[in-house]
């Protein structure tokens, strides 16, 4: 059975880095851009399960990625990563079909469960049809 795949999208580094070490070791395969265009080249190549998608990118906001995500696959699922304050975009978020969000700095084991329960689901539904 094929991997999931999430697609981590921060400008910051550091928090790339913590969470593909974090998902690797869950056993995804796991893809990171620093910036939109990246995330939106990796999205359409790589069809990822999951995207944890900041809110604040330089260039092209959070709000636009996830607009341009879904436009090109609607079963693409979206978490969205925000700083604290940005409630008006989190709903917004909400409203074009982010899951949920998480305010930095956030508690990396609730990311990871959020995360499995999404990848979880997916799963399930997929089998769970034929019956």
């Amino acid at each position: 059975m094929d991997k999931k795949k999430l697609l981590i999208v921060d400008d910051q580094v550091g928090i790339r880095i913590l969470l593909l070490e974090v998902f690797a070791t869950e056993g995804y395969e796991t893809f990171q851009a620093a910036n939109g265009r990246a995330a939106l080249e990796i999205a359409k190549m790589h069809r990822p399960d999951l995207v944890l998608l900041d809110m604040k990118i330089p260039g092209m906001d959070g709000l636009e990625i996830l607009k341009q995500i879904k436009e090109h696959d609607r079963t693409i699922k979206v978490i969205m990563m925000t700083a604290y304050g940005e409630l008006d975009m989190i709903k917004e978020a909400m409203d074009l079909g982010a899951l949920m969000h998480f305010t930095k700095p956030f508690d990396i084991d609730e990311m990871r469960t959020a995360v499995n329960l999404q990848m979880d689901e997916g799963a399930t539904s997929r089998f769970a049809s034929g019956s």
